[in-house]
């Protein structure tokens, strides 16, 4: 089997619908479900006797420990993270705490736990820690792409924490000689992302008729990889990546946030027009830029492309369109996650932005 934490969020549910749909290997997935952890991600899966979940911090030693030990997974596939900027500048101690402190811990048990192993089952183990484009800082415009070897310079609380479990896991490799793998995605959309993220942010509150606040002239360029892409090439990096190895995942997608806001928009108009008649553009407010934000991102993803065979198979329009199908179609799921804490956080971040 394998063991999953974070699972219950958006881009680990993914995972693990995707992981089942074609493969038998059962899958456990061990979350302490946060604000961003949502068990109705995996509504579907109660039941499947390939899968289980445990509620568990990744932090939790003793938790972790006895988990390794009764369930004895193959390979561990690490997407628990805290991992929104705005919310890192609001609150850098959670993100420290989740992403440096509880990988470390993380990382704690699974040295134990492959320390034990015979020699077979060491050298079949991996360990699969998802990371993040932000890492590498902000490129200029008509700068190349980052890739695996472009080095570290994050801008925020939450690319700083995920820098820091990166280099912990790049540690526990050449140290321990933990088969580590290091996967770095550029932006992800699709289904069951929590609303707190630009495109699902722009999708729930046009249909409600509010503001869709756009940061300063947004102009910030950003690589776009959908979800379901993302999850075929943390598979293929299971499967066949090199110990030791980072992969960036990439979309081969630039775009502009302000021309992102566009394209949802286009696409509502299209889907499910307003009741006037005028376009969702009309909602749009420019609001006050937030600190330190990176101007560029985009991602060289030619590594893992010419190693291991994986391209995206989704252009950024196609799967814009299923990602906004996909809330159309499901706007009980979209109500019931934007509870009060939610609306309270909303209105905490750009409550206080001038228009």
């Amino acid at each position: 089997m394998i063991l999953v934490t974070g699972g219950a969020g958006f881009i680990g549910a993914n995972f693990i619908l995707d992981w089942l749909a074609g493969n038998d290997e059962p899958v456990l997935n061990v979350d302490k479900l946060t604000y961003a952890g949502n068990p109705e991600n995996l509504a579907a899966l109660p039941g499947d006797p390939r899968y289980a979940f445990a509620l568990c911090d990744i932090g939790d030693r003793r938790g972790i420990d006895a988990l390794l030990s009764r369930h004895r997974p193959r390979a561990i596939v690490n997407f628990a993270a805290e991992s929104h900027v705005d919310r890192s500048i609001h609150a850098p101690g959670d993100f420290i705490q989740t992403n440096v402190v509880g990988t470390f811990n993380l990382l704690e048990s699974v040295r134990v736990y492959f320390s034990a192993m015979g020699p077979g089952e060491k050298a079949a183990f991996r360990f699969l820690h998802v990371s993040t484009d932000e890492v590498y800082g902000s490129l200029d415009k008509g700068e190349p792409a980052f890739a695996e070897t472009r080095g570290y310079a994050p801008n925020s609380p939450y690319s700083a924490s995920k820098a820091a479990s990166d280099h912990l896991a790049r540690a526990c490799f050449h140290t321990y000689g933990i088969p580590v793998l290091t996967t770095n995605c550029s932006n992800n959309y699709g289904p069951r992302q929590f609303p707190e993220k630009l495109i699902p942010l722009m999708i729930v509150n046009a249909l409600a008729g509010k503001n869709l606040p756009v940061y300063g002239d947004g102009q910030q360029i950003r690589d776009w990889l959908y979800v379901s892409d993302h999850c075929a090439a943390v598979r293929r990096v299971l499967e066949a990546g090199r110990p030791g190895e980072t992969y960036n995942i990439g979309g081969w997608n630039e775009w502009a946030n302000l021309d992102i806001v566009h394209a949802v928009c286009g696409l509502l108009d299209e889907m499910k027009p307003r009741p006037d008649g005028l376009s969702y553009r009309g909602q749009i407010v420019h609001v006050a830029d937030r600190p330190g934000h990176d101007r560029r991102y985009a991602v060289d993803a030619r590594k893992i492309e010419s190693e291991l065979g994986w391209r995206p198979a989704e252009t950024f329009s196609t799967g814009l369109e299923k990602t906004v199908r996909w809330y159309l179609d499901h706007p009980e799921w979209a109500a019931r996650v934007q509870s009060g804490a939610y609306r309270d956080w909303i209105e905490k971040n750009y409550g206080a932005r001038n228009e």
